[in-house]
């Protein structure tokens, strides 16, 4: 097995593998150019965004600055929308669904470093893929640990630390990140005729 397979299987592997090592070079390349575009560049960065992820649905924008650490373990919907300075580390997968917004500075983690000091200390790691549904936002400065599933239809408050699943059709906010409450029929009608007024 490669250290790629196993970075990928989430078991412990070695990043200063060469084939992973040449595999992040090419990533920070193409981030390179992405973060030094130019603001009205926005079809170059759309280019850019379909070199680096593994997948790219329709209708897709990520602001700069973006920061990961290979993109193709990267996999986005359509209707996705990163606002400023989003980081996603991606040793495991990062599967996003449709219709998913990231408020500024979201920050996703699926790397982990191993508890016993003796091991990490030799460099091995691991990783765990993260899961976001669909009709999703995450709100500014939100933090997603390694392992993570996030359900569909939910809104993460900002400044929030997801350390544990959350299950669909909530809202959920907090340090640890906990479900505040259910989205109800009661909020479909409120946003509608608000929706209505415009």
């Amino acid at each position: 097995m490669t250290e790629k397979e196993k970075m990928l299987s989430g078991k412990l592997y070695l990043a200063s593998d060469e084939e992973l090592r040449q595999m992040r070079q090419n990533a920070r390349s193409i981030l390179d150019v992405f973060n030094a575009s130019k603001f009205s560049d926005t079809i170059k960065r759309r280019d850019l965004i379909f070199q680096l992820f593994g997948q790219v649905g329709q209708n897709v924008k990520v602001n700069k600055p973006f920061y990961c650490d290979y993109g193709v373990n990267i996999h986005v919907g359509d209707n996705f929308y990163a606002n400023y300075d989003c980081m996603i580390i991606d040793v495991g997968e990062v599967k996003i669904g449709h219709n998913v917004f990231f408020g500024p500075r979201v920050n996703i983690y699926t790397a982990g470093h191993p508890i016993d000091k003796d091991v990490r200390n030799t460099q091995l790691e691991y990783g765990k893929t993260v899961t976001i549904g669909d009709d999703v936002w995450i709100g500014g400065n939100v933090v997603i640990n390694p392992g993570v599933t996030i359900g569909s239809n939910v809104v993460i408050g900002s400044g929030s630390v997801v350390v544990k699943d959350i299950e669909s059709n909530v809202v959920a906010a907090g340090n640890p990140c906990k479900v505040v409450r259910k989205i109800t029929e009661k909020d479909k009608k409120f946003w509608e005729q608000e929706q209505n007024k415009h």
